[in-house]
């Protein structure tokens, strides 16, 4: 039996955002009509570098919960366990610019980056700077020599501390970028679950666990861990943590650390003060100053039961910024001046600001709209039809989400491409549909994608677009952000065949020329379907990648289909 206080389990983002922004309206407001980008009450002022956090729900009070003074300015909530989409980013974004630029702060997960990146995109294109920094401290989630890939848990925090301050104290945005660096490269994380997490929409746990087991390395969405086994003592767990720690930490005589024992849902206080205790005896005992200490629960999933250990290494600047006082309706440290007290609320209602109200941006028209919006219009209401042939390909390679990837990206792309008003130009019809398309359904394909139609849109400086122009943007944002070469078995090796039959095809006919690229990416299917997969979610299936379609290149394939028989019948009624 399912045993969570819930109402309908698709509404439990979103009531739970409800109540946090009647609990605290004082300090919280909404950027968005979805009320999924939330920023503080005074995000957008004061010329102060905004700092900008976001990921699945599931984890407060990360991420939510670091928004407010001395902290982040901005957040954008997904589902549970599920990125954000841009467009919450770059709604949370706007309203935390006020002209000092915005810093990208997030934990290291392949969705979240994806969808940053083109929230980057989009900000870039209204006039923000922004820069990035993601956190990478769960040293059992990849080796040393691969600890960029590191995913970014508990240790967060110290990042959030020590770049909020750096904002609130009028630093700019490549110094609070610098110093949020900084604070991730010296900080490492160990944790241990004991129990699993229930997801509210499937009602399942995440993962299973023997009676009187512990996994140690464990993920906050339940990834596998690094050594699984009976169930240890307190300072026994405590010790395999250190013991891992010390390797990657100078944790020696003289040292300055910050130390954050960590709950990740359902483990009593009690239980982490046993951890503190070991840990604090170990960093003594090697001579180590322990200047900050944080307990509680800071990162958790949901109901799981288990802890987590962080170290920050200190410098003389990280320790005084951590000091700083900082407030959210989760997280209290000092007492910021002119705030009001972490337990007083205010019943009245938040009135919009000036910047919350700059999320809208006047459209681009022209006198003579090409035939790119009709184009897409109609390739978006033939695509959906191919979902069960994406989904089934998808299934063999991947995590089978190809096929709805396509079919809502596409019914998204129509809708915002109508939304548009009538001589909306072709440079605004491709960042429509790029937004769209990646924020439907949030996944590496739509946002890359999507992405590189953002990249497109930058290319259309006027009506009459070169398509050879378009598609040598969307391959090199492909390229870039996937991080694929031609070669791989991608949806790269797709659009390097379109790209190079635009280029060698002399006519000027658009039909003839789309035919010359189907018949390129046609090829391209077949050669492929017969090599092994070097990138992405099919690489890691291994041999049994060969002999079977890339689905991201029979995608576009099907994309041309569509596009052809949209051509044909123009050129009918003509």
């Amino acid at each position: 039996m399912l045993r969570k206080i819930i109402n309908a389990p698709q509404d439990f983002v979103d009531e739970s955002i409800d109540g946090i922004l009647l609990a605290h309206p004082d300090k919280l407001r909404a950027a968005d009509a979805e009320r999924r980008a939330i920023v503080r009450a005074d995000a957008g002022t004061s010329n102060r570098v905004g700092i900008v956090t976001g990921g699945g729900s599931g984890h407060l009070p990360l991420f939510l919960g670091y928004v407010g003074r001395g902290l982040a300015s901005g957040v954008a909530v997904g589902n549970v366990f599920s990125s954000p989409s841009p467009e919450q980013i770059h709604a949370a974004t706007i309203a935390s610019d006020d002209g000092a630029g915005v810093l990208y702060l997030y934990g290291n997960y392949g969705g979240d980056v994806y969808t940053f990146d083109l929230a980057a995109d989009l900000s870039s294109a209204d006039g923000v700077p922004t820069a990035t920094v993601v956190g990478t401290d769960d040293i059992l989630s990849a080796p040393t020599e691969k600890a960029a890939t590191r995913r970014g848990v508990a240790g967060l925090f110290f990042a959030y501390k020590t770049a909020g301050a750096s904002a609130e104290r009028g630093d700019d945005l490549e110094t609070v970028t610098e110093i949020a660096q900084r604070t991730v490269d010296r900080t490492r994380t160990m944790g241990v679950g004991l129990s699993p997490t229930i997801l509210p929409a499937a009602g399942e746990p995440t993962f299973t666990l023997d009676e009187g087991e512990m996994e140690v390395g464990i993920g906050i969405h339940g990834e596998p861990g690094h050594h699984r086994g009976p169930l240890e003592t307190a300072d026994e767990i405590t010790d395999r943590f250190m013991g891992e720690l010390v390797k990657e930490l100078p944790l020696t005589t003289g040292t300055k650390v910050a130390v954050l024992v960590n709950g990740l849902g359902s483990t009593p206080l009690e239980e982490l003060y046993l951890i503190y205790r070991r840990v604090h005896r170990t960093l003594i005992e090697r001579g180590v100053e322990i200047a900050h200490t944080f307990v509680g629960e800071y990162a958790t999933s949901l109901e799981m039961a288990g802890a987590s250990v962080s170290i920050c290494h200190l410098d003389d600047e990280l320790s005084d910024l951590i000091s700083q006082p900082a407030d959210s309706p989760f997280f209290t440290h000092g007492s910021p001046a002119g705030n009001a007290s972490p337990r007083e609320t205010t019943s009245a209602p938040t009135a919009p600001t000036d910047a919350s109200k700059r999320t809208e941006r006047e459209i681009e028209t022209v006198q003579e709209p090409g035939p790119l919006r009709e184009a897409l219009v109609d390739v978006a209401t033939r695509l959906p039809a191919h979902n069960d042939e994406l989904r089934e390909l998808d299934a063999a390679l991947g995590d089978g989400d190809l096929g709805i990837t396509v079919a809502s990206g596409a019914n998204a792309v129509r809708e915002a491409l109508a939304a548009l008003p009538a001589g909306a130009s072709s440079r605004e019809v491709l960042r429509a549909a790029g937004t769209a398309f990646a924020s439907a359904n949030p996944s590496t394909f739509a946002a890359l994608i999507g992405g590189a139609t953002l990249a497109a849109a930058s290319a259309a400086v006027s009506e009459e677009i070169e398509p050879l122009t378009l598609v040598e943007k969307i391959q090199e944002r492909v390229a870039q952000r996937g991080g694929a070469e031609v070669g791989d078995k991608t949806v790269l090796d797709a659009i390097d065949a379109i790209r190079a039959s635009l280029a060698e095809t002399p006519s000027a006919d658009p039909v003839e020329r789309a035919r010359a690229a189907r018949e390129a990416v046609s090829a391209v299917v077949t050669d492929y379907a017969d090599k092994h997969s070097m990138r992405g979610r099919a690489a890691w299936v291994g041999e049994r990648s060969i002999g079977r379609k890339d689905p991201g290149q029979v995608a576009a394939l099907r994309f041309l289909d569509d596009l052809i028989e949209h051509l044909e019948a123009r050129l009918a009624r003509s």
